[in-house]
């Protein structure tokens, strides 16, 4: 092999090779196996036949002897080397003369020569009686004469014929003692290999068999390992890094910290939304700590055996402790960290909460675990048990929510460094347009436009790309090949004019961006809007939310009369907001200032739920009503603008996308904040030649 094309290991060195004694644990096997099974086969030139064709081989005088193997329980017949060589039938067999050639199974010796010799008997009587028949013929006709030499005649012909038909019959009666060794060595041979085997395994020099199970399966990242990860790929999240900086650095500089008496905190707890960048923290983590990470999931602790998990625990927080000081990282905690007593069944042996106990006494039991500290990062916090999050165990909770304008910008700058962008791109409108992302949906955003751009032969990615990548991700592909009727296309117009006119029109609710009637993923029609940016939110806000959700059904009602099924999600979205403004939020004067929410998810005193029928059936009546006045107010408000809604409905229909801009016209300049221009950046990227060396050019 050429020492250049020799495999790699991650650190860039070739691999040396390991030599492991279980291979030849696996060759002696399978020597074995083979010499057991394929030993005892028959050679393959030699025909099973049965009785009718044993019969017709005596009969046609082929058969030169026989031969009979006691242990095979078989007789092997041998041909004539004169009777092979004539007949075209038995050209397999020129090459092996010898024999034997076929064979029949038998048991009984005595029982076969005794058929045999009737067989014989048989052929001869008839070859006497036809012979003896030809005689007569050529004799004098005279009736005495044929009397008195027929038994004569016949017991001579007999005797001529038998010398004939005389088959040698051979007998072996040895025995196989090689085979009858081996049927008895062979099982006793395998139980020793498979006792020797899991013996190495279970001493640890078996490579991970089953007696490894118990062995944690952490990934350690040292200083010989790379981790390309650091802090600054983690945008946003600065009150999260200040924290687990402040880890980091007494791993690096422990005596800054010990002089004045203070202890590190033993565990952090990193708590937030999926897609935020818990993980992605974790990784820096790893790639600035100059000191051992050990890395793995929750649910690595869990296997179908009794015990593996707490086994796996033990393993891991002793090996750190033989590593320490470092960090140890648990992702998706709450796979073992779920509050214990909830076994649906009663009594039952629960391999999780026994795989928690060992854990809560390993991180804070009676033995020390200096210089050890835990990471965990969950999005489940309210399910954890509570004496995981206690201090001593985890003593920080850190809490990552979803990122704000500043920091949706920041992530964008980490996320276009390798992307080839366009000189038009403004990574502050994109942040402006995308509130409620994630860290995991910008990133998406970000390869998304690429792609698109890659679709379209641009050189670089510019503003329009990443608005569609944006589009895509919120609403789905384009299907522009639906089948839609007019009347369909006109329904759904008016609904989606509906919904942008009582946002418009109403000074709280969230400001369309951007509409469309092309069926977008499951939706016929989408509306794109963009929610102000706070932390809490008043009544008179999620009022006027609940108006433009049902503004669609409203300006069906107002316009054709009916209603139709298309605001399903619309009802849903409705219907879960009402409820929680009733019995979360307190905002109903009938309810009052009560909230039936458990933000623990405990749940400790109470069976089902802390209300009676009598309030349920208030909180529902009160949801209805609120529901009802929301529905009421958007009809005002539609029928009031019936003119407008119909001109807006009607560009909607001509143009199948409208924008904020649009609305301006139509409606004159909103109350409150004023969304982005985007039709700006679509007419720009429109205007632009698909080519611009070839416009050029002519």
């Amino acid at each position: 092999m050429d020492p250049q094309n020799k495999p790699q290991r991650p650190d860039g060195n070739p691999r040396k090779f390991k030599f492991n004694f279980t291979w030849i644990y696996m060759i002696i096997a399978v020597g074995l196996l083979a010499f057991y099974f394929l030993g005892r086969e028959d050679a393959p030139r030699v025909r099973e036949i049965d009785n009718q064709q044993f019969n017709n081989l005596v009969v046609q005088k082929d058969v030169d002897k026989v031969l009979y193997v006691k242990k095979d329980e078989k007789v092997y017949v041998f041909l004539k080397k004169e009777s092979i060589d004539k007949k075209s039938d038995y050209s397999d067999f020129r090459k092996s003369l010898d024999g034997p050639h076929f064979f029949l199974a038998e048991s009984d010796l005595p029982s076969f020569k005794e058929e045999l010799d009737k067989t014989i008997d048989r052929e001869i009587a008839r070859r006497a009686n036809d012979s003896l028949q030809q005689r007569m013929k050529e004799l004098p006709d005279t009736a005495a004469t044929r009397l008195s030499n027929l038994p004569l005649e016949m017991d001579l012909l007999k005797e001529q014929f038998r010398e004939e038909y005389e088959i040698p019959i051979g007998q072996d009666t040895s025995k196989a003692w090689g085979s009858e060794l081996l049927m008895w060595l062979f099982p006793l041979l395998m139980l020793v290999f498979f006792i020797v085997f899991f013996s190495r395994a279970m001493r640890g020099g078996g490579g991970g068999g089953v007696f490894n199970i118990g062995k944690s399966k952490a990934q350690v990242y040292d200083g010989k390992t790379t981790q390309s990860v650091s802090f600054k790929d983690v945008a946003g999240l600065e009150g999260a890094k200040e924290e687990i900086e402040e880890i980091v650095d007494f791993l690096k500089h422990p005596k800054r910290y010990t002089v004045l008496g203070g202890k590190i905190p033993k565990g952090a707890l990193l708590v937030g939304p999926p897609g935020t960048g818990k993980t992605l923290l974790a990784k820096a983590v790893a790639g600035e700590a100059k000191v051992p990470f050990f890395s793995l999931s929750g649910s690595d602790f869990v296997e179908m055996f009794v015990g593996v998990g707490a086994s796996r625990v033990r393993d891991l927080f002793k090996t750190a402790k033989e590593k320490a000081p470092c960090i140890i990282f648990i992702d998706e905690i709450d796979a073992i960290g779920r509050a214990r007593g909830r076994n649906a069944i009663s009594g039952a042996n629960d391999e999780r909460e026994n795989t928690l106990n060992q854990l809560l006494t390993e991180m804070d039991g009676f033995s020390t675990n200096a210089g050890v500290i835990i990471l965990a990062a969950t999005n489940r916090a309210d399910i954890l048990d509570r004496a995981l999050l206690r201090a001593g165990r985890f003593d920080r909770q850190i809490h990552i929510e979803l990122p704000n304008l500043n920091e949706r910008k920041g992530i964008f700058e980490v996320h276009v460094r390798k992307l080839k962008l366009a000189a038009d791109v403004d990574l502050e409108f994109f942040a402006k347009q995308t509130p409620g992302f994630s860290g995991a949906d910008i990133a998406n955003v970000c390869n998304e436009a690429a792609l698109v751009a890659a679709r379209k032969d641009k050189k670089a990615i510019d503003k329009a790309d990443f608005l569609s990548a944006i589009d895509r991700i919120i609403g789905g592909l384009e299907k522009r090949s639906s089948i839609i009727s007019p009347e369909e296309k006109r329904v759904i117009a008016f609904h989606e004019s509906g919904h942008a006119s009582v946002s418009w029109l109403l000074e709280h609710a969230s400001p369309l961006v951007k509409v469309t009637i092309v069926p977008r993923g499951k939706a016929l029609g989408a509306a794109w809007y963009l929610p102000e940016e706070r932390q809490i939110t008043t009544y008179e806000q999620m009022f006027d939310e609940l108006c433009a959700l049902v503004g669609g059904r409203a300006a069906e009602e107002v316009t054709f009369g009916q209603v139709s099924t298309g605001a399903l999600n619309d009802l849903e979205r409705v219907t879960k907001m009402a409820y929680a403004m009733v019995a979360y939020y307190g905002l109903n004067k009938t309810i009052g200032n009560l909230s039936y929410y458990d933000s623990t998810g405990q749940q400790e005193y109470a069976f089902q739920r802390p209300y009676s029928e009598k309030t349920a059936e208030e909180i529902d009546r009160q949801v209805r009503e609120l529901v009802e006045s929301a529905y009421a107010k958007a009809k005002e408000i539609l029928t009031e603008n019936q003119d407008k809604l119909n001109t807006l409905a009607h560009l909607l229909i001509e143009r199948e996308v409208i924008f904020s801009e649009d609305l301006e016209k139509i409606y004159g300049k909103r109350r409150g904040h004023q969304p982005e221009s985007i039709a700006e950046v679509i007419e720009e990227n429109d205007s632009k030649p698909e080519n611009p060396e070839q416009d050029a050019r002519e």
